[in-house]
C-alpha cells in the first residue's frame, strides 16, 4: 500500500456514506466541519453512496455538498444538474420483483425521487434495521427517517428503478441471482450486516467508478485529481479508479487492497484527520 503526499491542488474528493461519512445514518460533527472547510479551500466534494438520493435525509446533507453519485453509480448530479440516470431496462424490472416476491424478501426499489414496496415493507424493514438507521430521537416504534419517500402499492408494475435493496429473503443471493439472470449483480448490504439474507442489486456495468467519470468528464479534471472514500465492496472500482483512494479501517480486505491509504473509521472522526493529512483543510 502506497502512501500519496499532501497537496494543495484543488482536488474533486468523492464520499461514500455509510460506515465512512456517516456512523448508522448520523454524521459526527467533525465530519460535517471537515467537508466545509474542504469546499472553502477550493476543493469540490460529493457524496458518492449506494443510496438513492430519496435515501439521504436533510442531516446526512447539511454539510453543504457539490453533487452527488447515488445508486451507486446509476445516478449522478453537479451542481443541480443531472448528467447521469440510469435505470433497470422494464423486462428485467418485472423479473428482479417477481424473484424478490417468490422469496418473500423484504425490498425497496431505489428511483432518485421515490422508493417503492409492497404494503407492510415500512413496518418490516423498522423491525429488520432497528438500531442501525435511525435519527437520534426518533421513536422506536417510527418507520426508518430514510424511507420518508416510500410509496407503498400491491401493484409495483411500472416502477422505474436503479436499484434495490432487500432483506429476510428466503434464499441466499446466490439463488436470487440465478433466477434474476446475469444482467445484475448482488452486493452484501452496506446498509446492516445481515449475512446471506440481504443484499443490493444493481446493473452488471454500472458502479461508483462510473459516476465519478461522469463528472470528471463534465468538469475536465483528471482522475488524478480525484480522492474516493469508501468502506464497503461497492466502493472498490471507486478507490481504485481514484488518484487516491482511502479505505476505512476494518473494511473487506479487497478494499484495503486497492486503497492507497486507511482513515479511522466515522465513530472516530477519521475524515478529519485524513482530510487535514491530505491537505484538504489547509
Amino acid at each position: 500500500m502506497t502512501s500519496a503526499p499532501p497537496t494543495t491542488a484543488r482536488k474533486l474528493v468523492f464520499l461514500d456514506v455509510d460506515g465512512t461519512f456517516a456512523d448508522h445514518g448520523v454524521v459526527p460533527a467533525g465530519h460535517v466541519a471537515a467537508v466545509r472547510a474542504a469546499r472553502a479551500a477550493g476543493h469540490r466534494v460529493l457524496l458518492c453512496t449506494g443510496r438513492p438520493t430519496a435515501m439521504l435525509p436533510a442531516r446526512i446533507l447539511e454539510a453543504g455538498f457539490d453533487g452527488v453519485v447515488a445508486s451507486a453509480g446509476g445516478y449522478v448530479e453537479l451542481g443541480g444538474e443531472v448528467l447521469v440516470d440510469t435505470r433497470f431496462p422494464d423486462e428485467l424490472a418485472a423479473r428482479t420483483v417477481a424473484v424478490l416476491d417468490a422469496h418473500d424478501a423484504a425490498y425497496v426499489l431505489e428511483a432518485p425521487d421515490a422508493l417503492y414496496g409492497r404494503p407492510g415493507v415500512d413496518r418490516r424493514l423498522t423491525e429488520l434495521l432497528r438500531g442501525h438507521l435511525r435519527a437520534p430521537g426518533t421513536p422506536a416504534d417510527r418507520p426508518l427517517d430514510i424511507l420518508a419517500d416510500l410509496r407503498m402499492s400491491d401493484d409495483l408494475t411500472g416502477c422505474s428503478f436503479a436499484k434495490v435493496t432487500y432483506f429476510a429473503a428466503r434464499s441466499p443471493r446466490e439463488v436470487l441471482l440465478a433466477e434474476i439472470g446475469d444482467a445484475v449483480g448482488i452486493l452484501p448490504s452496506s446498509v446492516a450486516a445481515r449475512g446471506d439474507t440481504a443484499g443490493e442489486i444493481y446493473l452488471r456495468d454500472v458502479h461508483k467508478a462510473r459516476g465519478i467519470e461522469a463528472v470528471t468528464a463534465r468538469l475536465g479534471v483528471d482522475r488524478a485529481d480525484v480522492i474516493a472514500f469508501g468502506d464497503g465492496l461497492n466502493d472498490l472500482e471507486m478507490l481504485a479508479h481514484a488518484g487516491v483512494g482511502v479505505a476505512i479501517e476494518g473494511a473487506d480486505p479487497r478494499l484495503l487492497a486497492v486503497a492507497d491509504r486507511v482513515a479511522a473509521g466515522p465513530d472516530r472522526e477519521g475524515l478529519v484527520a485524513a482530510f487535514a493529512d491530505l491537505g484538504l483543510t489547509g
